[in-house]
C-alpha cells in the first residue's frame, strides 16, 4: 500500500470513532427519549459508514478485492436507522400525549404543537377525562 492509501484509510478510521463515541455519549449524556435519538441515527450512523468504507479501501489495497459485505452493512445501516428513529419518536410522542409517561425537563423544551386544527401524525388524541377509558389510551 502506498502513503496515500494508508492515510485516507487511517483518516477515515479516525473520523468514524469520533463520530460514534460522539454519538454513543450523546445516547448516554442527552435526558429526554426524543434528544436521545440523534446520538445513534445521526453521529453514530455517519460514523461506522466511515468505518465500514475505510474497510473497504483497505481489502481493495491489500488483498486486491473488493468485499460487498461492508457494502451490505452500510444499506442496511443507512435504510433501518431511520426508519427505525422515525418509529420510536412516534411512539414516544403518543406515549407523551396519552399521559403513560412522563419526561424529564429536555434542553430543547416542550415539542411545538403543529400548526392548524390536527394534532401530531401519530393518533387522534382521545377527550380528556372520565369519558376516556382505558381502551382508548
Amino acid at each position: 500500500m502506498n502513503m496515500a492509501v494508508e492515510a485516507l484509510i487511517a483518516l477515515l478510521i479516525l473520523l468514524g470513532a469520533a463520530f460514534v463515541l460522539i454519538g454513543s455519549w450523546g445516547l448516554v449524556r442527552l435526558p429526554s427519549t426524543m434528544e436521545r435519538l440523534h446520538g445513534p441515527t445521526k453521529a453514530t450512523t455517519l460514523g461506522l459508514g466511515a468505518l465500514l468504507v475505510g474497510s473497504m479501501i483497505f481489502f481493495q489495497a491489500r488483498l486486491g478485492v473488493w468485499t460487498a459485505h461492508e457494502l451490505l452493512i452500510c444499506v442496511f445501516l443507512f435504510i433501518t436507522a431511520p426508519i427505525s428513529a422515525n418509529m420510536i419518536a412516534k411512539v414516544h410522542l403518543h406515549r407523551l400525549r396519552t399521559g403513560a409517561i412522563v419526561e424529564p425537563n429536555s434542553i430543547a423544551g416542550d415539542p411545538p404543537h403543529p400548526g392548524g386544527e390536527g394534532d401530531w401524525a401519530t393518533f387522534e388524541a382521545p377527550p380528556p377525562g372520565p369519558a376516556a377509558t382505558a381502551a382508548d389510551r
